[in-house]
C-alpha cells in the first residue's frame, strides 16, 4: 500500500479554478486499477494552499496512472510543492 501526500501552493486568486480544473484527474484516478483513494481539497486556513492525498495499491498502478502527468496549465500554475510517497506496511483499526 502506498499514500502520496502533501500540498501544493498556488495564487490563492486561482485556487478554486485550479481545484476546479483538477476535477477530471480526481475521477480519472478514482476509476483507475489500483486506487483506493485520491483527493485534491482547499485547505482551510491557507488560501493558496492544496492538500493532496492518494493511497494505491502497488507502485506499479500508480506509475501507469502518473503516465499521463499533470496538465501543463497546472504545472505552470503550481508556485510550490512538497508531495511524498509513503511505503505503508501494515494497517490498523483506530
Amino acid at each position: 500500500m502506498l499514500i502520496v501526500a502533501g500540498t501544493l501552493y498556488v495564487d490563492p486568486a486561482s485556487r478554486d479554478a485550479y481545484l476546479a480544473s483538477c476535477e477530471a484527474a480526481v475521477r480519472a484516478a478514482r476509476a483507475a486499477p489500483g486506487c483506493v483513494d485520491f483527493a485534491v481539497s482547499a485547505d482551510l486556513v491557507e488560501p493558496g494552499r492544496i492538500n493532496v492525498y492518494e493511497r494505491w495499491e502497488s507502485d506499479e498502478q500508480l506509475l501507469a496512472f502518473r503516465g499521463s502527468g499533470p496538465e501543463a496549465e497546472q504545472v505552470t500554475e503550481i508556485l510550490g510543492a512538497e508531495v511524498h510517497k509513503f511505503r505503508i506496511s501494515g494497517v490498523e483499526a483506530p
